[in-house]
């Protein structure tokens, strides 16, 4: 159930609402809107009886939420919401590149690297410290001392650092280094660890699980900001299929239902996604043709010799034209309009 205030409802009347919500034993979630702030309340065992709170001072409406993820439908918050680090912005319009190495390998790899997509137009860098890998003999990242190199990139560049939590006990760690916290495919319904992340101080990036429905996504998304946390990312990385000519298979249609049903901003992955170099620009340029709200490409300057998923990054000159191409689509794109 989604309780809507008036437009000239007063701070005492929000307030008064939410005492009484929780007294009869829901729990009160305010969501400030542009024009009137909407309250949704949760907990609920049942339909709740819109006449306990609909003659309150200041209430204008009681609207059923139909959806099983209630805080992040649009049926809750109809307008987009725009996750913020500083002076970087996604869902506000430009698509916000992500790009960088797949794993933290040194800090010189990383310097040349971030200073090469920074001049390229990406404003956040991306790079593993800790990395979930199919076999245990692979490389596992470099744990904290990859962190304190993503950090030393951040000082350098002014690039944004998002990086992949694996548990909890490392979230404070990633957390403390990070501007955004991702979340990877294979953890999406880890629950512990979504509920930590609702915890959080920074912005989430939720990927979607390799065989995830876009309903599991969203109520994966719901634990996070059930517990207080309402900057998140929704990334669409491909999933798994029948198909063996790339790694995943990009589910582009998933992005129109998402935008459909949630207000979140919603990136994609090309690179794990194709998981050959030859497939990314494609399945990038188709991204920015959908219009999404950035996406996260892997750059590395001596890709033979990466240590993790050289094949499906791009050389930084790759990288430069692949940017301004994405950029020059979506400009294209917006003059358009949708039909």
């Amino acid at each position: 159930m989604l309780l809507v205030m008036k437009q000239n409802a007063t701070q005492d009347q929000i307030d008064d609402v939410i005492e009484r919500i929780e007294a009869a034993g829901f729990t009160a979630r305010p969501i400030p809107g542009g024009h009137r702030t909407a309250i949704g309340i949760l907990h609920n065992q049942g339909a709740v009886d819109p006449a306990r709170f609909q003659g309150l001072p200041g209430v204008k409406e009681l609207i059923p939420v139909t959806r099983p993820y209630k805080l992040v439908s649009r049926e809750t918050k109809p307008e987009n919401t725009v996750v913020r680090m500083g002076d970087v912005a996604i869902g506000e319009g430009k698509p916000v590149l992500m790009a960088g190495p797949c794993a933290v390998e040194s800090l010189e790899q990383c310097m040349a690297i971030g200073k090469s997509v920074k001049e390229s137009g990406a404003e956040m860098f991306r790079g593993g410290a800790f990395k979930p890998r199919t076999s245990p003999y692979s490389f596992q990242g470099l744990g904290e001392e990859g962190l304190k190199i993503l950090a030393a990139v951040r000082e350098e560049t002014g690039l944004k650092i998002v990086t992949e939590v694996m548990d909890n006990e490392t979230f404070d760690l990633v957390e403390e280094y990070s501007d955004m916290v991702q979340i990877g495919t294979r953890n999406m319904q880890n629950f512990a660890l979504l509920r930590r992340a609702g915890l959080a101080k920074k912005p989430v990036m939720l990927k979607r699980g390799m065989s995830a429905t876009i309903d599991e996504w969203l109520m994966a998304a719901e634990y996070i900001m059930e517990r207080g946390n309402d900057q998140i990312v929704l990334c669409e990385r491909g999933i798994r299929t029948f198909a063996m000519h790339s790694r995943n298979t990009l589910d582009l249609s998933a992005i129109t239902v998402v935008r459909k049903e949630s207000h979140l901003p919603i990136i994609t992955d090309p690179s794990h996604a194709g998981g050959h170099r030859c497939q990314v620009g494609p399945l990038a340029r188709a991204s920015a043709a959908m219009g999404v709200d950035g996406m996260m490409i892997e750059v590395h300057n001596d890709p033979a010799a990466a240590l993790s998923d050289g094949g499906q990054s791009l050389y930084p000159h790759q990288f430069s034209k692949l940017a301004q191409q994405i950029f020059d689509i979506h400009d294209l794109v917006r003059t358009q309009g949708e039909i």
